[in-house]
């Protein structure tokens, strides 16, 4: 048992969340108990997921995609209300962390995605910032982008959207989880022969053919599971809580 503000403190810390302007907020959302026995982790605080969480019995739901995002109305109608309601009616914290989940070194998305991947991690898919959110390597072996492609989807359990961009073996590529697609400017810049992200856009099917690189939309749901479920596991083993990863599907 763990105390919850203590533990929230901790995370912000590790995950450095203060320091970055985001899209929503980072840390503690919606409170609930003061004491934390047991955490779900999850990707998106959807009501199947809170649903999930209040069978489970959790103290903490903690996600990547969690409320209260930028631009959105401050309503609490609807789905709002009754994933708030449900929250609060049995006392279950909400944490989220989104720019900082996916950029964190150990634990972030984007490095998850590269281990299980077995990728080699060369730098940033922005050279110069040092929080650059995408990241770039080498696959273990030089294969085609159908090779890849298929590999890809056994990993992930999601046959990716695939668009060929060249017949050369893939060696150098670059990734960003998530709805990066737009990034793929940046990695034609930087030459590889890869990009792989979650969605894709009409006009980065053009960019891909055009600018003879790879790209795949691998599923912004399927690369962004290992983030939140990595957090989850290192909370769980460093204060000796009880933790388990619920995997609520999505196509996207």
């Amino acid at each position: 048992m763990v105390d919850r503000d203590a533990l929230v403190r901790y995370c912000n810390e590790l995950l450095d969340s203060g320091s970055f302007q985001d899209y929503c907020p980072n840390g503690l959302q919606v409170e609930g108990c003061s004491e934390i026995r047991r955490i779900v982790s999850g990707v998106t605080a959807s009501q199947a997921l809170v649903d999930a969480a209040i069978a489970a019995q959790a103290d903490l739901l903690l996600v990547h995609h969690g409320y209260f995002w930028r631009g959105e109305s401050a309503a609490v109608v609807g789905v709002k209300q009754r994933r708030l309601k449900a929250l609060l009616q049995n006392d279950i914290n909400l944490v989220a962390y989104h720019l900082p989940l996916d950029v964190h070194a150990e634990l972030g998305n984007n490095v998850q995605l590269a281990r299980l991947m077995g990728w080699q991690i060369s730098g940033g898919l922005e050279p110069n910032n040092p929080r650059s959110v995408g990241l770039t390597g080498e696959l273990a072996a030089p294969c085609s982008g159908e090779e890849l492609a298929a590999l890809l989807g056994a990993r992930l359990q999601r046959e990716p959207l695939f668009v060929a961009g060249h017949d050369r073996p893939v060696k150098r590529i670059a990734w960003c989880t998530g709805a990066a697609q737009g990034y793929i400017d940046k990695a034609i810049t930087l030459g590889v022969d890869a990009f792989i992200t979650g969605e894709v856009s009409e006009p980065t099917v053009h960019a891909a053919r055009e600018n003879g690189i790879h790209f795949y939309a691998a599923g912004h749901h399927a690369t962004e599971r290992y983030g939140a479920k990595a957090l989850g596991e290192h909370l769980a083993a460093t204060f000796g809580l009880e933790h388990q990863f619920i995997d609520v599907d999505n196509p996207v």
